[in-house]
């Protein structure tokens, strides 16, 4: 049965796409939830109308998407968690906890769902997550995991003060002044 998406659906298709899908899943699944409707003579000449707002829509998101990965890509995030002396983790950390991190320490709200944490984060250290923000769109984010206790060493970043040395003019200048002021 040919029926047209009024909603994107993973791994079948996106807003205004005519897929063809099993007549029980389409009359049981799509249609009820309002996700698809018939792909009938009508209802492709009204589509066909609203492509340009689908598209409008899919360039702000696509956009949006962008602005999200760029703020995360290749950021590091620091959780802090009871370790043991081995650095293994009572427990793990989850995509909350990781969502929850960079919500606090970077200022960007992402979706657990989109987390992509390839197996249970269970050791102290430094982890690749990666971040599917819309469909062909991803980053990867760094989770930083240390031991409660040790989140002081972690989050104070080495600070180099940059050392100002005194121009030669500036030492001229004083001692001229210097001279000045004897000769007086």
């Amino acid at each position: 049965m040919k029926v047209i998406l009024t909603q994107d659906v993973k791994g079948r298709g996106k807003e205004g796409d005519i897929i063809d899908v099993a007549r029980g899943f389409a009359v049981n699944f799509l249609m009820p939830r309002k996700i698809a409707i018939p792909a009938t003579a009508g209802n492709i000449k009204q589509l066909e109308a609203r492509m340009g707002n689908i598209q409008k829509r899919e360039t702000a998101r696509r956009g949006d998407a962008e602005g999200v990965a760029a703020a995360v890509e290749g950021k590091k995030v620091v959780i802090v968690a009871k370790a043991s002396d081995e650095g293994k983790l009572y427990g793990s950390i989850t995509s909350a906890m990781i969502v929850d991190a960079v919500a606090e320490q970077l200022g960007v709200e992402v979706d657990r769902k989109k987390l992509d944490v390839h197996a249970h984060i269970k050791v102290l250290g430094e982890h690749a997550v990666q971040l599917n923000v819309y469909y062909d769109v991803k980053a990867t984010l760094i989770v930083q995991v240390v031991a409660e206790g040790a989140e002081e060493v972690a989050a104070a970043e080495p600070v180099v003060e940059d050392v100002v040395e005194e121009a030669p003019v500036a030492e001229e200048a004083e001692e001229a002044t210097e001279d000045v002021a004897e000769q007086e």
